[in-house]
């Protein structure tokens, strides 16, 4: 079935992480013995293989109520349970934000469930996250379907509060969907719980996989972390519609508001489910028809969320689950949920692999190249060496004191080049504390709090846009300021790049410029965002201090991560900037003390011409043994996923 093949191709990935990270192992122990490390590629290396073993691959399902989101995920990842692991009876829907996930660091399966009261704090979700003491924790069983089932349920538990405190938690609306006041009510039914973490150890999740389940409008409203994080950071969103209902109001808020921004303008990753296509199988129509009817609602749906025919799958979710458990493929085929999974396995895990290609493969293979360019330097050495002594006959004395004298007069000439280099460093080391101090994360904090204090005075939508420009507008500054020293830091390290190349010799490397667009389109990205989020309808409808509240706190948190990830690179970025240059020196300055010392050494004794010249051999044949063992390493690590069959 179309089920193995999302599951084979998972594990394929997963495999591939497992043989890149095996490859990083081999070539730090490969560096170690040529010689070729150092503490700061070790510590690069390391984070590579921690990046891949903490990667994650999400995809997001988000719906309206009723929708048969929750049921979609039983029906795709956890069929092989033979039943509904996750709640999704009539009636019975998640009330709360879902995280499923492997937990490789608790050996117990666990359900942690974040109280509602929370969002009374100033605590994003992400900060609580890092604290499993604020979370309600209960264990899973899973040799026991039926526990696990039954605990589960915490899901969708709800309780009664009154109105007054269900206001304050920003979960009471005074207006329905329609625009049309609420009747007068003395309690309401709120979630019991704020959000949802799952870990248990199910082969896709062990592999990589995160499915996050997000209910409703009102959660996405009113929770903008899922809108400002956790949907746009998820490799696939689908969201899911009901045949029956076609594209309601709520659907479309959803959609224009919270969906279709998060995804940026070419919507990569983003796909329709329209769900419950069984409501329009007619035993009075022939199968024909029934076909013609669903392709009408598909493209009529396509239509009003304005994306291609293509990017909209109709599923049965029920008849697909029901067709797993009892191997139908029959069923299964007119379910259509296979080809939704082939877009699951055929694009969605491609392009995370991508992903990772770029942001690891790309790192490691940077130290490749460096590594490369050494023993190509060390090559050209010993091959001008070579043709240089064998030139020689062992006799002519007046020669061999000429080329011994030149040899000291380069050796000079080079000592004398990296006095510069070194007060180039010391230049370098007040450039990097400029940029250091603008990227700095207690002085951004200081900053956020003065934003957010700014914006506590006036709660009116005309304060909170000029809060929020305010806030944008000191990231921007921030942002030049860092180009700037950048700029000014390359133009430093590029002057003492051409120093040393001023002789027409080429060292084979070059310093690497770094840019700060990245960070730049991701604050402007985020921006667009909180301009969506502060217009749209649910904001207007919900308590605004409390909306502006939450919005800040999650604003604050995803720039906070933005900046601290700048921070990180241009540390990197300035240790690394010079290392090639280094290694390049130091093996110069090592062929020049060895040129110096073969040649004293056979101008002392004439007979050693021969015997120094098969020395060199010997060192050449060991070189190029090491740059072929290196390039093995290299087509390892790019090596594709293989792809599922």
């Amino acid at each position: 079935m179309e089920e193995d093949r999302f599951k084979q191709q998972m594990r394929a990935f997963d495999q591939w992480k497992a043989d890149i990270t095996q490859t990083i192992l081999h070539l730090q122990e490969w560096l170690d013995k040529q010689q070729l490390g150092s503490s700061e590629i070790t510590l690069r290396l390391y984070d590579a293989v921690e990046t891949l073993r903490v990667d994650r691959l999400t995809i997001a399902f988000v719906a309206e109520f009723s929708r048969g989101k929750t049921e979609l995920i039983n029906a795709i990842f956890f069929s092989d349970y033979k039943r509904r692991l996750l709640p999704s009876d009539a009636g019975r829907t998640t009330m709360c934000p879902t995280e499923l996930f492997y937990d490789t660091q608790e050996e117990t399966p666990y359900i942690r469930l974040l109280p509602i009261e929370t969002r009374l704090e100033d605590s994003s979700i992400a900060d609580l996250k890092r604290d499993s003491s604020r979370w309600t924790t209960f264990s899973l069983d899973i040799n026991s379907p039926d526990q696990m089932a039954e605990t589960l349920q915490q899901v969708v538990k709800v309780k009664q509060v009154s109105v007054t405190e269900a206001k304050r938690l920003a979960l009471y609306v005074e207006e329905n969907s329609n625009g049309q006041k609420q009747a007068v009510v003395e309690s309401v039914e709120i979630p019991q719980w704020r959000h949802a973490m799952i870990s248990f150890p199910h082969p896709l999740l062990k592999q990589g996989l995160v499915v996050l389940d997000t209910p409703g409008l009102n959660a996405l409203g009113s929770e903008p972390e899922l809108t400002l994080s956790m949907l746009p950071s998820a490799q696939a969103v689908l969201f899911v519609l009901a045949a029956d209902t076609g594209v309601t109001r709520s659907d479309m808020d959803m959609w224009q508001n919270h969906i279709r921004s998060c995804r940026g303008d070419a919507g990569i990753g983003l796909v329709a489910a329209l769900n419950k296509i069984d409501t329009l199988w007619d035993e009075i129509k022939n199968q024909g028809q029934v076909d013609a009817t669903i392709e009408s609602q598909c493209k009529e749906t396509a239509r009003m969320l304005g994306v291609g025919p293509e990017s909209v799958f109709p599923v049965s979710a029920q008849k697909a689950l029901l067709a797993k458990i009892r191997q139908d493929h029959t069923l299964l085929e007119r379910s259509r949920l296979p080809l939704l999974e082939r877009f699951l396995s055929d694009k969605v895990v491609p392009a995370k692999q991508t992903i990772v290609n770029n942001n690891v493969v790309g790192r490691v293979g940077a130290v490749i190249d460096d590594a490369r360019d050494t023993l190509q330097v060390r090559m050209q050495g010993i091959e001008k060496q070579l043709v240089q002594l064998r030139g020689l006959d062992g006799t002519n004395t007046d020669v061999l004191q000429h080329l011994v004298r030149k040899t000291r007069e380069k050796q000079a000439a080079f000592n004398k080049k990296t006095e510069h280099f070194q007060s180039s460093r010391r230049v370098l080391a007040q450039q990097a504390k400029i940029i250091m101090d603008a990227l700095n994360l207690t002085a951004f904090d200081k900053m956020i709090a003065t934003s957010r204090k700014d914006m506590e005075g006036s709660w009116s939508t005309g304060g909170l846009k000029k809060g929020m420009q305010l806030f944008f507008d000191n990231m921007r500054d921030t942002m030049q300021v860092v180009a700037r020293q950048a700029d000014q830091t390359y133009a430093v390290v590029q002057t003492v790049y051409n120093k040393f190349q001023e002789d027409g010799t080429s060292l084979g490397v070059s310093p690497k410029l770094f840019s700060v667009k990245k960070y730049t389109d991701d604050f402007d990205k985020l921006y667009e965002e909180a301009e969506r989020f502060r217009n749209s309808p649910v904001t207007t409808m919900t308590e605004q201090s409390f909306v502006v509240k939450k919005f800040f706190i999650s604003l604050g948190s995803h720039a906070r991560v933005i900046v601290s990830k700048a921070n990180q690179d241009v540390d990197n970025w300035l240790k690394e900037i010079m290392q090639p240059l280094i290694k390049q020196v130091n093996e110069s300055k090592q062929q020049l003390e060895q040129q110096l010392e073969t040649l004293s050494k056979i101008n002392d004794s004439k007979d050693s011409l021969e015997g120094k010249i098969k020395e060199i051999e010997v060192r050449q044949v060991a070189l190029e043994v090491q740059i072929n063992e290196l390039n093995a390493l290299d087509k390892a690590l790019r090596t594709p996923v293989a792809a599922a069959k």
